[in-house]
């Protein structure tokens, strides 16, 4: 053997063991470790593949995106069907948001793994985030053909349906996904999910049972106590629904939303002192419809209706199209024997060019009584 044959054979094999040592180093998350073997490879073949993909993986392990499409693609072009620069670009475009770039990267992957259901999943994913929904279905239902019980196509499916309130479609592929894994420790965001759909059709029992198995893995999950204290609120069981509120306020005291909630309990229960207090800390928060909505409920309540018609008036103009303002306006000035600025009131409603059926019902009466 020449001597240049020799050192040919000695750099191959020094390439090899900095290539051994830079996915060693990736591998134990030693990324400037890595990066400094991957560029040394560079230095004796600069058009190396695995010190190409070594590097794009090191750049976006960094979350420096944009140095990690430049490596995949120098790797590209030389090797343009290398899978895993192909796959390490996809990810690249998508954590930078470029949706349709990562599609057309994927389905390049396709074309030489089309039964790869990792990649399906992930454009089925893209679709959805580009709202291109009738695509992002097909996809998942692709994936499901080849592996029917996979875990993300069954729960993409279950989100897709329930964006579109199919929530009775989304809650089977849901129950699917759910029945397949064997710790629930896995399934908090699927359980929660359930929960939802059951708020949404209003079915708060049934909702009850999945917000309580996920706070049985998670004490203090948010979605779970929300969904629980909201659940509670369905069925008029203020006692349960406000200690639901505080267990969230525990951890989060300045959550104007949650006051909000809280303070609507309270004044369901009748204790409207304390009632107050929490709507007022709600706005010490920060502007809250809801929490001046309470207030004027509560002036209301104690027969202060000129007050609880300047609160609702000043909402009016923050939000002209929530009905409930309208109509909590018009019993106040009903109150006052005041019929015609009753109607007055509504009338302002029915001008926004939308349509409210107990507003419709209130004015016809209004007017039959005059």
């Amino acid at each position: 053997m020449s001597e240049a044959d020799n050192q040919t054979v000695e750099i191959q094999n020094l390439i090899s063991e900095l290539s051994k040592l830079g996915y060693y180093y990736l591998k134990e998350e030693r990324l400037k470790d890595a990066e400094e073997k991957f560029v040394k490879i560079l230095d004796y073949d600069n058009k190396n593949s695995y010190a190409l993909v070594g590097l794009g993986d090191v750049h976006r392990k960094m979350g420096d995106f944009r140095r990690a499409i430049d490596y995949y693609s120098q790797c590209l072009d030389e090797q343009a069907e290398n899978n895993y620069a192909l796959f390490g670009l996809a990810d690249s475009y998508k954590a930078i948001r470029n949706y349709e770039g990562a599609i057309d990267i994927w389905e390049r992957y396709l074309k030489t793994d089309p039964t790869n259901v990792t990649v399906l999943t992930r454009i089925a994913d893209a679709y959805k985030k580009t709202r291109n929904f009738d695509k992002s279905r097909d996809t998942f239902l692709r994936a499901l053909e080849i592996e029917p019980d996979n875990a993300y196509a069954l729960i993409g499916l279950g989100y897709l349906n329930f964006e579109f309130k199919n929530f009775n479609e989304a809650q089977k592929f849901w129950k699917q996904a759910l029945s397949n894994q064997a710790d629930d420790r896995e399934n908090i965001k699927i359980l929660t999910a359930l929960g939802n759909c059951h708020r949404k059709l209003k079915t708060f029992e049934n909702g009850l049972e999945y917000f309580q198995r996920a706070l049985a893995i998670e004490p203090k999950n948010f979605y779970a106590l929300f969904g629980m204290a909201d659940c509670y609120r369905g069925i008029k069981n203020h006692n349960k629904s406000l200690e639901y509120w505080e267990k969230i306020l525990d951890t989060d005291p300045n959550n104007k939303v949650i006051l909000t909630r809280a303070g609507d309990s309270l004044r369901n229960l009748g204790d409207i002192d304390e009632a107050a207090q929490y709507y007022n800390k709600a706005l010490n928060v920060g502007f809250d419809t809801y929490a001046i909505l309470g207030l004027a409920m509560i002036n209301k309540m104690q027969g202060n209706y000129d007050e609880a018609i300047n609160s609702l008036i000043k909402l009016i103009k923050n939000d002209a199209e929530n009905p409930r303002l309208y109509l909590e306006a018009a019993e106040c000035y009903i109150a006052l024997k005041k019929p015609n600025q009753a109607v007055d009131v509504l009338s302002q409603y029915t001008k926004t060019g939308h349509r409210n059926i107990y507003i419709s019902e209130m004015l016809i009466q209004l007017k039959k009584d005059k």
